[in-house]
């Protein structure tokens, strides 16, 4: 479906890139809280943290069933999967302390 107002491939490239911009800052400022959540307040912040990673698997999925995920993309996805992993037990042991 075409909007009222015919695109130019500029247009469509800009949107993207501000899609992508506020996609990081949103991304990292709820990131953010949930450090501040967790390490000034002593609170298990699930509900934000689950906004970021349901966001990120999102658009992942998106881009699998779009055919856009190549093998080059598995290997830095395993790794920052691992790497949130570790980062997630030594957080929540942290906490129980």
């Amino acid at each position: 479906m075409q909007g009222l107002v015919p695109r130019d491939e500029r247009e469509l490239g800009v949107d993207l890139a501000a899609d992508r911009l506020s996609y990081l800052v949103l991304s990292f400022g709820l990131l953010g809280i949930v450090a501040w959540r967790s390490f000034a307040n002593g609170e298990a912040p699930w509900d934000l943290l689950a906004l970021v990673i349901v966001g990120g698997l999102v658009g992942t999925l998106y881009r699998a069933g779009r055919g856009a995920v190549s093998g080059r993309w598995l290997l830095p996805g395993f790794v920052a999967i691992g790497i949130a992993l570790v980062v997630a037990l030594v957080v929540g042991l942290g906490l129980r302390r």
